[in-house]
């Protein structure tokens, strides 16, 4: 058989309608992914948009308000249906069905997903770090880690480091949307850290924005958040070296665009805590090229401690997995040269540049903004 055909039988059967449909709900909701899985080869990143476009759908379904106790159990409900084999009749559920089947992905993980998403429709704050990063490892590290399924690792050791870099992703996303939040009356941020820093919980969040002082403080709490996402983030490193290779540039690619939202955040500091921090097209470009670019990090064998190191809250979903097994392998797929994906995800980053200038225009003229 030849390397082609023996990719085309290894590949989840999607259809294609029902993909096209799954892409065409990342072009609007989650840009960075689409551009990021430009750079990963056709039977993971067929795979790989149809979680996505599931989790889209799920975190869509709560944030729209209003009856989030029915949102939570109809995906529930979804959710068992595409286990069970008969998804329910829209795209996103049938590619999801799908690829949970081919990949062996233990319920376990999307039932963590909807979890955390149940945490968000509670309103529910978290005291410590440990109570944060138990909800970041339902809403972002299940989603790393059932990548790294389709991905074909499977291994302890790189679901943890692919739960590390969820992890410290939605540390990110908190940081950035520090201002939005707070004006929903949303606090992700460890409340035992703010008392720390002499923040007055009682206040409105939308009010520490406003009083420079607590601006400068919570600028502060912020930037502690922000410095164990980098702690994660190198260490996810070394478990990209773990991955096949041909998947390596693009989860690269969105370690290093996820992070430099983090970085754009303490550029901008107390003062830019009011507004959403938006990562220029030009240093997205330069990111991305420095980094990919760059040598891979790699495991460090005379530190094995280091690298089997893994987040407490990791562990009831790696035992689920290690419990689930797998009939096939997944050899690498061919794909387009590396240099060719590069210039085509420069290119997609100047599109999208450009139409948030225009919805930033029109929210202005709208007096949204």
């Amino acid at each position: 058989m030849s390397p082609r055909r023996a990719e085309q039988a290894q590949s989840v059967a999607i259809a294609a309608p029902d993909l096209a449909a799954c892409r065409a709900s990342l072009r609007t909701g989650s840009l960075s992914f689409a551009a990021a899985a430009r750079l990963l080869p056709a039977r993971v990143r067929d795979p790989a948009i149809a979680l996505y476009a599931f989790c889209r759908l799920a975190d869509d379904a709560i944030d729209q308000g209003g009856g989030q106790a029915l949102a939570l159990a109809q995906l529930r409900a979804r959710l068992d249906r595409a286990y069970a084999g008969r998804p329910f009749p829209a795209p996103a559920d049938r590619a999801l069905a799908a690829t949970l089947t081919h990949f062996a992905i233990p319920p376990a993980l999307p039932e963590a997903l909807l979890e955390g998403l149940a945490w968000d429709a509670e309103g529910r704050r978290y005291e410590t770090l440990a109570a944060l990063t138990a909800y970041a490892m339902r809403v972002a590290g299940s989603v790393g880690m059932m990548m790294a399924l389709v991905m074909g690792a499977r291994t302890p050791m790189a679901l943890a480091r692919a739960a590390d870099l969820g992890v410290a992703m939605q540390f990110s996303n908190i940081a950035r949307d520090i201002a939005e939040d707070a004006r929903a009356g949303r606090v992700y941020l460890p409340q035992q850290w703010l008392r720390e820093a002499n923040i007055e919980l009682a206040r409105p969040p939308e009010l520490w924005l406003a009083d420079r002082d607590t601006a400068g403080a919570l600028a502060g709490v912020v930037g502690r958040l922000l410095a164990v996402a980098e702690g994660l983030y190198r260490r996810a490193d070394s478990g990209i070296a773990l991955l096949p290779r041909l998947c390596r540039p693009g989860i690269r690619a969105a370690r290093l665009l996820y992070a430099e939202i983090g970085h754009e955040v303490t550029r901008r500091g107390a003062a830019g805590l009011g507004a959403r921090a938006v990562v220029s097209r030009r240093r997205k470009l330069w990111v991305l090229c420095r980094g990919l670019a760059a040598r891979p990090a790699t495991i460090d064998a005379a530190d094995p401690l280091r690298a089997a190191r893994f987040l407490p809250a990791t562990r009831f979903l790696i035992d689920a997995v290690t419990a689930t097994t797998i009939g096939s392998s997944m050899p690498e797929a061919s794909q387009r040269p590396l240099g060719e994906q590069v210039v085509w995800v420069a290119e997609l980053f100047a599109r999208l540049a450009e139409r948030e200038q225009s919805r930033a225009a029109s929210m202005v003229r709208d007096g949204v903004a």
